[in-house]
């Protein structure tokens, strides 16, 4: 750390594991006190520890106290405010989705988006298990050369669903500057001497890893590093900078804010599933509102790295 006493804000993205969109939208809303020292805004250590008090007796409290307000409400027809906030899990590691939960609030005070940074396919399964309510993923199928539908239908047999773009970016591989190694294709990652970068299991990355390398006849056995996993895109990325391996595969906006080179082969499709309830009817006419904002789009145009050609198009819905 820079600072025992105060952090700054990449520190707290660290340090909480959220964006630091995320952090900028609590110091704005006034949740986490913060002041600028030259060009860096940076938090006290006693305000950081004060605000992850209130906020684990706010989550120890949230399961119970809106289903205690429910049955008070069909008991003795209260409409008290605890009952009519709605707690939406939204499940997913890029920062659109941190914007996205802002966008909801202010479509709806009574969603309260909760952020749970998961991978794409554990995403799905805890949305199976009725534990997530707005998942993104980007899970290629190298049977159909088709994004996430494949998986969504397989995984959510049964239920009623739909599937929005969210939006496309390019994957590809991360290499040492000036790639040394001359990697450019999959089965390079074989040659003597390279060292991959490996994604964590039920991510996007991994998925695509294994699908690539099933199709080009690859064992990971036979790829040094591959037992070796990072969390996400940005840490890959460090790897291959720190020249601890040559090679990893993640999205071309985390090269460019660690300095690697990025070798684009894929662009991926980075969608959103609902299931098809009366409960989430208003909440997918939200969504869809929201993706297809203009407002929402300069946002996300701000940022860079994205294609917005498909974003707020429904691709695929159960009836």
């Amino acid at each position: 750390m820079s600072n025992e006493n105060s952090y700054t804000t990449e520190e707290i993205a660290k340090l909480l594991r959220i964006s630091k969109l995320t952090v900028y939208d609590l110091i704005k809303k006034g949740e986490l006190p913060a002041y600028r020292v030259g060009r860096q805004m940076r938090v006290d250590a006693s305000d950081l520890e004060a605000y992850k008090t209130r906020a684990k007796g706010e989550y120890r409290q949230s399961p119970s106290a809106p289903v205690q307000a429910n049955l008070l409400g069909n008991q003795a027809g209260s409409t008290s405010a605890a009952a009519s906030v709605r707690n939406i899990i939204i499940s997913g590691q890029d920062v659109s989705l941190d914007m996205l939960a802002t966008q909801l609030t202010q479509k709806d005070k009574s969603i309260r988006p909760l952020r749970s940074y998961v991978g794409s396919l554990n995403s799905l399964v805890a949305m199976y298990n009725g534990e997530a309510d707005i998942v993104s993923t980007h899970l290629y199928d190298g049977d159909t050369d088709q994004y996430n539908i494949p998986y969504v239908r397989r995984i959510l047999s049964g239920h009623r669903f739909i599937v929005v773009n969210m939006l496309s970016r390019m994957a590809g591989f991360y290499v040492q500057p000036g790639n040394p190694k001359q990697i450019y294709t999959w089965k390079d990652m074989t040659k003597p001497g390279v060292r991959m970068i490996n994604r964590e299991k039920g991510s996007g990355a991994r998925t695509l890893i294994e699908e690539q390398f099933r199709m080009h006849g690859i064992a990971g056995k036979d790829v040094r590093g591959y037992e070796r996993e990072e969390a996400n895109h940005l840490a890959v990325a460090g790897v291959v900078a720190r020249k601890e391996a040559d090679v990893g595969v993640g999205i071309e906006k985390a090269a460019n804010l660690i300095g690697v080179d990025f070798l684009p082969f894929i662009r991926e499709s980075y969608d959103l599933v609902i299931m098809k309830t009366k409960e989430n009817e208003s909440l997918i006419r939200y969504i869809v509102e929201v993706l297809q904002s203009a407002s929402f789009q300069k946002e996300l145009e701000a940022i860079g790295g994205y294609d917005l050609r498909h974003t707020g198009q429904i691709l695929y819905e159960t009836w």
